[in-house]
């Protein structure tokens, strides 16, 4: 595998994930698909404790079924008040196919009358090829949730997150600022800027495929 021929694919069907991940990885010579772009595979079933154990699940079962390079994030939602919940699950918080508005829903009702409104956003980012080896990166970040969601960008809690450092929810952030501040796009910065490396790592991780001669 050389570095023009190099795809690597998002493990999830999330276009707002994956549009984020495109627009960081936009200046590499690589191409960047999801699972929209491959037939049914199966479902990967999330059940570690923690966000580093869902992302590696995720993107080493991709990489496998697939045989490419696959990419996963595990992120969430941690509420002081709360007891770190939702956290692992913040997706289906209001049960098994929540929306994003049901899931700030439940949120903000069971926060109702508390005055201790710290969270923080959490992230894992795990790349993995087939053979099973995997690279790690994380990043946080702090805010305060709102008693209403404002804002019309973004997905999931965005609309009920409050970042002060610039006075805005995520959900009022340009892709631009969230990208730069925010717990998934802080660890995809640090994994962009030793891409260089990861492509390299990519390559000698990868299997070499076998070729035969015929012989008559």
């Amino acid at each position: 595998m050389t570095i023009n021929s190099l795809t690597i694919v998002i493990a999830t069907r999330n276009p707002g994930k994956t549009s984020e991940i495109r627009d960081l990885l936009k200046d590499f010579p690589i191409e960047i698909k999801n699972l929209d772009d491959f037939g049914p595979i199966p479902e990967v079933v999330e059940d570690g404790d923690t966000f580093d154990e869902n992302a590696y699940k995720k993107s080493s079962f991709t990489a496998r079924i697939l045989g490419l390079p696959a990419l996963s994030d595990d992120s969430g939602l941690c509420v002081e008040a709360l007891d770190g919940r939702p956290g692992i699950y913040s997706a289906r918080y209001a049960g098994e196919n929540a929306t994003d508005e049901e899931n700030c829903v439940k949120l903000l009702a069971d926060l109702k009358d508390q005055k201790n409104r710290n969270a923080a956003f959490e992230c894992v980012i795990s790349l993995a090829v087939p053979t099973g080896v995997a690279l790690t990166y994380e990043a946080r970040c702090e805010g305060v949730i709102l008693e209403s969601p404002v804002g019309e960008n973004g997905f999931g809690y965005d609309p009920v997150f409050f970042y002060p450092a610039l006075n805005k929810t995520f959900a009022q952030l340009t892709r631009k600022e969230k990208s730069r501040v925010s717990h998934r796009g802080k660890a995809l910065y640090e994994f962009r800027e030793e891409f260089d490396k990861v492509i390299k790592w990519i390559n000698q991780q990868m299997p070499v495929e076998e070729k035969f001669q015929c012989k008559e």
